[in-house]
């Protein structure tokens, strides 16, 4: 977005009657990093009376070193930003952090004064309650003080340096494949990329890295064209990890190309490019994508497993036709789901559920308890050191101390 763009949409909806009053400005888009003219925005809010707001989730933790504070020209104008830092800092989700010029506009907005949520100190401290529509908020400012006091300025300026450095890495190498474009320009850490020619061999390719489970890259839109996102932002990323990940693009290219690969685009048009993240081979009805599933069991090797053994004497009619159904649906489950599908196929010996732990405790005497030298570090309430039980009759152990009975306590 530009600020002539921004005027013109301006005075076309006050001609028809309607009152512009935010705009929002993005400095890195998801799609590809890409950045608004913020100060000819930033001037054109000033000039319409328009409160002007910067979203810079991803790019704003950029914004540390000074060598990408390019894009900030014109931030002395707005009105508020937001980035989150969970994004690139080395900060767990969910952490946002927002600045505001003016915070009484945010009090006119949200300030609410029951008796119930008075005290005698009202008025005197910022009390974020009047800053936002919930009354509450999680204390998530802890971890981004925790990661400040850890790495220092120089810490996460070398940590978003790094990043960038291995993101020109990984462009240099997708540049270096004549089957490949970068169709738009990089920025920071995040590189897009697709094959040339059809989109949906792309899209193919996208679902094909993200069912082998090695890597897992999402999609974006430009224009029209189908792009893979490849984004750099782990501490833990190291060169090697770039090329290993860029082989592994290379190798399911060539199968894709070569026509070994059974993983196809959908049919028709696919506007949405939401079956982009099926771990199925197969474009069935779209299905949730179970990331650990993927992440533990590469190309649904353990699906192959239970196909196989269906016909082992050993597995019911009812068993077969449940893992059967698990084939037919596409649809990854959870290993919780599948637990008594890996204990019917897979063991000779029935796993022991807590249930069966607890009835099996039931039956066991006190008396039969023998004490081990085995101890804990924690201590019982006498400062004497926990003592491992060991049951003769069921085997099963536990941690306790002696009283006078002699009993388990």
């Amino acid at each position: 977005m530009s600020g002539s763009k921004l005027l013109e949409a301006v005075k076309e909806d006050r001609e028809k009657g309607l009152i512009p009053f935010w705009v929002c400005t993005t400095l890195g888009t998801t799609g590809c990093c890409s950045f608004d003219d913020l100060q000819g925005i930033a001037n054109v809010c000033q000039q319409e009376q328009l409160w002007c707001h910067v979203d810079a989730a991803y790019a704003g933790c950029s914004f540390i070193c000074p060598e990408f504070r390019k894009w900030l020209k014109g931030v002395d104008k707005i009105d508020s930003i937001a980035f989150n830092p969970s994004k690139w800092l080395m900060v767990h989700f969910d952490c946002t952090a927002m600045w505001v010029r003016n915070s009484s506009a945010l009090h006119c907005a949200f300030n609410v004064n029951p008796l119930y949520l008075t005290h005698e100190f009202s008025g005197l401290a910022i009390d974020y309650m009047h800053w936002q529509i919930p009354l509450s908020k999680r204390f998530r400012s802890l971890k981004l003080w925790f990661v400040m006091r850890n790495y220092g300025v120089k810490g996460l300026q070398e940590h978003i340096r790094k990043g960038v450095m291995l993101a020109e890495k990984f462009e240099t190498l997708v540049k270096s494949d004549p089957r490949f474009e970068v169709p738009a320009r990089r920025h920071l850490g995040l590189v897009v990329f697709c094959l040339k020619g059809n989109i949906k061999t792309t899209e193919a390719l996208l679902k094909r890295i993200n069912s082998r489970g090695k890597i897992h890259c999402v999609p974006a839109n430009l224009k029209g064209k189908y792009v893979i996102r490849f984004c750099i932002a782990s501490p833990r990323t190291t060169v090697q990890d770039i090329e290993s990940d860029w082989k592994e693009i290379v190798d399911v290219t060539n199968d894709l190309l070569s026509g070994n690969c059974s993983a196809r685009a959908p049919e028709g048009n696919n506007d949405s490019f939401g079956s982009s993240l099926l771990l199925s081979n197969t474009p069935l009805s779209p299905t949730i994508v179970n990331g650990s599933f993927a992440a533990l069991h590469q190309e649904g090797k353990v699906l192959d497993e239970f196909s196989k053994i269906i016909s082992i004497p050993r597995d019911n009619f009812a068993m077969r036709k449940r893992v059967r159904g698990i084939l037919m649906s596409g649809k990854k489950f959870s290993l919780d789901s599948r637990l008594d599908l890996f204990q019917a196929l897979y063991t000779d010996k029935k796993l022991r559920t807590v249930k069966d732990i607890k009835e099996s405790r039931k039956q066991c005497d006190p008396e039969s308890l023998q004490f081990s030298e085995e101890s804990t570090p924690v201590t019982s309430p006498k400062g004497s050191p926990l003592k491992k039980n060991t049951c003769e009759k069921c085997g099963h152990s536990t941690y306790g101390y002696k009283i006078k009975n002699s009993k388990n306590k």
